[in-house]
C-alpha cells in the first residue's frame, strides 16, 4: 500500500502536491514581538488600546503578513505603532501560543531615526523604561522576554533563544495529532 501511495504522490507533481499539503496541514497566525532597546538599554513599552485595561503595557507586537519575514514584521510594526525605525537583532523566542498562534520575538535596537508619533487607533502611550523599573500592567510573558533579551538588541547579540511548545490545531484531519514546534 505504501508503495502505491508513493507512486501516486510522485505522479501528482508540484502544484497538486502543494495544494494537498496545504489543505492537510494546520494553519497558524504568527504573532511577532520586538524587544526594542535604546543605546542605554531602556526598553520601548507601549500601552495598547485593545488589550485588557489591567494588562495594557507590552512590547510592540503584531501579526506577520504573507510574504514578510519576521524581521520585517518587527520593523513594520514598530514603525506603524510608533513612527520609530529599528534594526532587528537576534531571535529571542519561538513557541506555540494560544490555540492556533505561533509566537516569535526578536531583540531590536533603536539607534535614532523616525519621529515618535503614536498610532492612536492602537496605541495610547509609549515610554522608554529601564528593565529594572517596568510599569504595573506589563504582560508577564513580555516581562520574561525583556529579561531573556538582556544584552541583545542588535546584529550579533548573544543570549539564549527559547524554543518550546506543542501546537494542537483544531482543523487537523483525524490522525495527525500534535505538531512539535
Amino acid at each position: 500500500m505504501r508503495r502505491l501511495l508513493a507512486r501516486l504522490w510522485r505522479g501528482l507533481r508540484g502544484p497538486v502536491q502543494w495544494r494537498l499539503l496545504y489543505l492537510s496541514q494546520a494553519k497558524f497566525v504568527v504573532g511577532v514581538t520586538g524587544v526594542v532597546r535604546d543605546r542605554d538599554g531602556n526598553v520601548l513599552l507601549l500601552r495598547h488600546r485593545f488589550w485588557p485595561e489591567h494588562r495594557q503595557w507590552g512590547l510592540p507586537t503584531g501579526g506577520a503578513k504573507r510574504g514578510e519575514t519576521f524581521e520585517q514584521t518587527v520593523v513594520r510594526e514598530v514603525r506603524e505603532e510608533t513612527g520609530l525605525e529599528v534594526s532587528v537583532g537576534e531571535l529571542v523566542h519561538l513557541g506555540s501560543g494560544f490555540r492556533l498562534r505561533v509566537e516569535v520575538a526578536y531583540a531590536a535596537r533603536y539607534a535614532g531615526g523616525g519621529t515618535l508619533r503614536l498610532d492612536p487607533t492602537e496605541i495610547l502611550d509609549a515610554r522608554w523604561c529601564s528593565p529594572d523599573d517596568l510599569p504595573e500592567g506589563l504582560l508577564e510573558p513580555h516581562r520574561r522576554l525583556i529579561e531573556r533579551s538582556r544584552g541583545q538588541g542588535g546584529p550579533g547579540g548573544e543570549g539564549p533563544v527559547e524554543v518550546r511548545g506543542v501546537v494542537e490545531a483544531a482543523q487537523d484531519p483525524p490522525g495527525l495529532g500534535h505538531h512539535q514546534v
